[in-house]
């Protein structure tokens, strides 16, 4: 059980590692951050601070010790300490001489000359060049306090500098530098950082511990997903995954891959209805060609034993197998315009009257009727973009259909064009008084070879194309077919094409 826990743990391209090290490593990057912030912080606080003090303490010298008289104050004067060095007391251009522990001190007179003030013992003080005394001297007449310097000193450890002018507030002698040791200052800093630290391997730690769970309880819904889809296959694509598991991402990706599966179930059922589509295709293509094949061969037999030498015999012969040829090269001729509607329909578009297309074809509809009472109702004036050749073959073979299904003396066909109500598309119909079709055959009325009534179709030499072809036709138009029927009623035919 354990091994399986880790497992996860050990595979590099785990999810749930990269999230993990991932993490981790921004938390470290932030608490890094963090801790050079604090310490630049800290550093700047406490050197100011320092600074401040230092001036404070600079201040607290009586500022007769740096007048410009160059005499040494009185030896008996309070504060005053004495170098130990073999000087008289009246003489002058000396400045007195300090002893402070951890501190140096220093003299810039206003000409530039450097005088060290503290006692053997002591700090020395560190010297800077002539041009940025001049430059603190500046910034001191103009008002505005120096900015505190870190120098490294003689002894090599590095000293926290101060200016400070000497003399009168209005006359300045010279220039004041206390330097202190900042090497107590780098203890606290340092100390205050190996804190920070070691609370910072803490706080990863902490967190490794707490995120390892929480981790796992949030992967657990991509953990369902993943053995969801072990067990889909091409056979079984009705398993789909909950879309409410309260994390967006993953619930949209459940709907994706519902979305995804639901495709592909209707994917597979299209491929097995075309199979079976087609496998009804060819038995029904093979029936029909084997019909009139089988006449002709039959017809051949008899003209073979003898009919060809009676002229009534072989007259009826030959007609019967021009007829069925006939048949044949309409069958294939059929097939071939629907392999091509299939593929990639070629449609010479052009503006059509559609009210003058009909009514071309009137002479030919009223042949093909009989003895049927045919009726037209145009609206004038209706355009539409569309192949007039294959337009006419569309009402041509909805108008044989009509003929096939009424009664040759009784019969009453009914052609209308109009705009529909919406006026987006342009509406033909042709409805007949016929025998009507069953509901049940409704569905698959536009199917190849699909007859309603083959005793009827194979009277009138029908191969259950003709609706097929019309519907692949209208397609390529971007339009639609629809048939309203029952039985003894009759039927209606209505075809949508898109006005322009």
């Amino acid at each position: 059980m354990n091994n399986a826990k880790t497992a996860w743990f050990r595979r590099p391209g785990s999810l749930r590692v990269q999230l993990l090290s991932r993490s981790l490593l921004v938390l470290a990057i932030l608490l890094v951050l963090i801790g050079l912030l604090q310490y630049v912080w800290m550093k700047n606080v406490m050197y100011r601070s320092q600074a401040d003090a230092m001036i404070t303490e600079l201040r607290s010298v009586p500022r007769e010790l740096w007048d410009d008289s160059g005499k040494l104050p009185d030896q008996n004067r309070p504060g005053h300490i004495n170098s130990g060095k073999q000087e008289n007391a009246g003489q002058t251009g000396r400045r007195p001489v300090f002893f402070m522990p951890d501190t140096s001190l220093a003299f810039i007179e206003a000409d530039g000359s450097f005088n060290d003030l503290q006692m053997n013992g002591g700090y020395s003080s560190p010297q800077l060049s002539a041009d940025q005394y001049q430059s603190i001297l500046k910034s001191m007449k103009e008002r505005r306090p120096p900015e505190y310097q870190v120098v490294k000193g003689q002894e090599g450890s590095k000293q926290l500098l101060v200016f400070l002018p000497a003399g009168s507030p209005n006359h300045s002698s010279g220039l004041l530098q206390m330097g202190k040791n900042i090497q107590p200052l780098q203890h606290v800093i340092t100390g205050q950082l190996v804190t920070f630290t070691i609370l910072a391997l803490l706080a990863m730690a902490g967190g490794l511990l707490l995120y390892l769970p929480i981790l796992r309880r949030t992967l657990q819904p991509l953990n369902q997903m993943v053995e969801a889809v072990k067990r889909t296959d091409a056979g079984n694509l009705t398993c789909h995954f909950p879309v409410n598991q309260g994390q967006q991402e993953i619930d949209r990706l459940a709907e994706s891959f519902n979305g995804m599966l639901e495709r592909l179930d209707h994917s597979f059922q299209a491929e097995r209805e075309s199979k079976e589509q087609m496998r009804r295709f060819i038995a029904d293509a093979s029936h029909e060609l084997r019909t009139p094949l089988t006449s002709i061969h039959g017809f051949l037999e008899v003209l073979l034993r003898g009919a060809a030498n009676q002229p009534e015999q072989l007259e009826a012969a030959l007609r019967s197998m021009h007829g069925e040829s006939n048949r044949m090269k309409k069958l294939i001729e059929d097939l071939l315009l629907l392999a091509k509607l299939d593929r990639a329909p070629e449609l010479q578009l052009q503006d059509t009257q559609m009210e003058l297309l009909i009514k071309e074809m009137q002479p030919h509809l009223e042949m093909m009727a009989g003895e049927r009472q045919v009726s037209f109702h145009l609206e004038k004036g209706i355009h539409c973009v569309c192949d007039p050749d294959k337009f006419k073959q569309v009402v041509l073979n909805l108008f044989h259909n009509a003929v096939q299904h009424t009664d040759a003396r009784k019969g009453n066909i009914e052609i209308s064009l109009s705009l529909s109500t919406s006026s987006q598309h342009v509406v033909l119909t042709v409805s007949d008084n016929g025998s009507g079709i069953p509901e049940e055959h409704l569905p698959h009325l536009f199917e190849r070879f699909y007859r309603s009534d083959t005793s009827r179709s194979r009277k009138y030499g029908g191969s259950g194309l003709g609706l097929a072809i019309t519907q692949s036709i209208v397609a390529a138009h971007g339009g639609t077919i629809e048939v309203e029927s029952k039985p003894g009623e009759g039927s209606a035919f209505r075809v949508l094409i898109p006005f322009t």
